[in-house]
């Protein structure tokens, strides 16, 4: 079943498990969001819902803005994001979600604005190599190197790595697994990282891939032979 919800970044911390193994883990203030209009397959041709995450002042609004809201007999919410989900409809506007259709052990997909890092070379922004330190070389070394012949095209391909701005860009990081969840805080805990600073809005899915991760290793599971496995060791 696909289940989803908006939220922000808290930061990251560490926790340990029972054997005492240190785990690092991202803190998410997630929901509750409210269902703020609602996509039928008959007049929209799909099935979605738009939820809404985190009151906001009428003033900071504009007039459709604000109209779209009055429609929906709901509070301003500073956040929007679209979904579709199976369970799409049978929600209604007004209905709320909140953090709690997560459970611990689940895997999730976590979407969100990375980092900028400004104007950042090619070393730095798509791991380029350097170019020799001795021996003559230089006199720069974290430099483009060649960059393709100069008679013919006589162009630079569109697309060719070079220097430029770095981050702020949308990234989705798959299959985090729920370590913790708390309805009273609208807090979950995910194993790992998640793109974004402090305070970054974040779009959580549950995840589309886990399920053939676990038949792949069921399969390579099944070729290994026990007996034989047992007469290597």
């Amino acid at each position: 079943m696909q289940k989803a919800i908006i939220g922000k970044k808290v930061g990251m911390t560490q926790i340990f498990d029972e054997s005492g193994k240190v785990i690092p883990v991202t803190v998410i203030e997630a929901g509750p969001c409210v269902v703020v209009q609602k996509k039928t397959a008959e007049k929209d041709g799909y099935e979605a819902v738009q939820l809404g995450f985190e009151d906001v002042a009428e003033k900071k609004l504009n007039k459709p803005e604000l109209g779209h809201f009055k429609k929906a007999e709901v509070a301003p919410k500073k956040y929007l994001k679209e979904f579709k989900l199976d369970s799409s409809a049978d929600l209604e506007v007004g209905d709320e979600l909140a953090v709690d259709i997560f459970e611990e052990g689940d895997y999730i997909d976590v979407t969100g604005i990375s980092k900028g890092k400004g104007y950042a070379g090619v070393i730095k922004r798509y791991n380029a190599q350097r170019t020799p330190t001795s021996h003559g070389g230089g006199p720069v070394h974290r430099h483009a190197g060649s960059m393709g012949s100069g008679s013919d095209p006589s162009r630079i391909f569109k697309g060719k790595i070079g220097a430029g701005h770095m981050g702020v860009e949308q990234v989705t990081v798959q299959n985090l697994k729920v370590v913790k969840v708390d309805p009273e805080l609208n807090m979950i805990v995910v194993h790992g990282a998640i793109p974004g600073p402090k305070g970054g809005v974040v779009y959580i899915k549950n995840t589309v891939k886990v399920h053939k991760v676990k038949n792949m290793a069921a399969a390579v599971g099944t070729r290994i032979n026990p007996q034989k496995a047992s007469a290597r060791g």
